[in-house]
């Protein structure tokens, strides 16, 4: 049997074949899942030609994760694809280029606001506007990068991760009671969409392979990918609240 033979799984986030969403939205269906994906404005056109990639072509439903409608709206949109949602993959962020690239201390509040909503409140948003659909054994999968540090350039977008992190906490603590985990993956830097719109995002990729026992490369999503299938499996029913690090094992290693 498949890892996620049967299962129902809604992936965020998915732009192009290097983003790490596209990657879990690809070995979940290899794995026996059926996936529904979202996206919204302009980017859903190429979501949906993205989509057309997978092994078997996945629906698109719009989702701007600021927006109330949306919001409302989600759980009617995916119920006209699955009859319900066995996990849902959290793999949203942005943040103005004005609070990134050491711009911290000149940041605008109205911009550190939008990165914290889209990247942070967001998780609360998704987990709520999905709960229709979920039932006992449900898990929630969100993908980070370790909070525990002031990393070169990330500047407000580490503080969004940081709240991030906390409100993954907070929603297994609430959604526990319904038999739904929420766990995140701490990946090391990935070659995404996401991480070069990061003016220096170098800074931050630069020498990591070298500092990881395991190893580490820029370029492979893959096992950051596994790390979210392995969570939205039915191989950790009493883990939650959780940060899984697969970033080659920097994080654990002393300057």
């Amino acid at each position: 049997m498949t890892l996620l033979a049967g299962k129902k799984i809604l992936v965020t986030g998915v732009l192009t074949e290097g983003s790490i969403a596209f990657h879990v939205a690809r070995l979940a269906q290899e794995q026996g899942a059926e996936v529904v994906l979202t996206s919204f404005g302009r980017q859903m056109r190429l979501t949906e030609v993205i989509a057309r990639r997978l092994p078997v072509p996945a629906p698109v439903v719009e989702l701007d994760v600021t927006s109330p409608e949306h919001l409302e709206g989600l759980a009617g949109a995916v119920g006209e694809h699955v009859d319900r949602l066995d996990g849902v993959v959290h793999s949203i962020g942005f943040a103005p280029q004005s609070v990134l690239g050491d711009k911290f201390l000149t940041a605008a509040w109205e911009d550190v606001a939008t990165a914290v909503h889209v990247s942070a409140f967001s998780l609360k948003s998704l987990a709520v506007a999905a709960l229709p659909l979920m039932g006992r054994g449900g898990s929630i999968v969100g993908l980070t990068f370790d909070a525990s540090y002031a990393w070169p350039v990330y500047d407000w977008m580490g503080v969004a991760k940081a709240a991030f992190e906390s409100t993954s906490r907070y929603l297994a603590r609430d959604l526990g009671p319904q038999g739904i985990r929420v766990n995140l993956v701490s990946a090391g830097p990935v070659k995404t969409t996401a991480a070069t719109s990061i003016p220096g995002f170098e800074a931050i990729e630069g020498g990591w392979d070298a500092k990881a026992p395991l190893g580490w490369d820029v370029r492979d999503p893959d096992p950051t990918a596994r790390s979210v299938l392995a969570l939205l499996s039915d191989w950790f029913p009493a883990t939650t609240g959780e940060i899984v690090h697969v970033d080659g094992g920097v994080h654990a290693m002393g300057l």
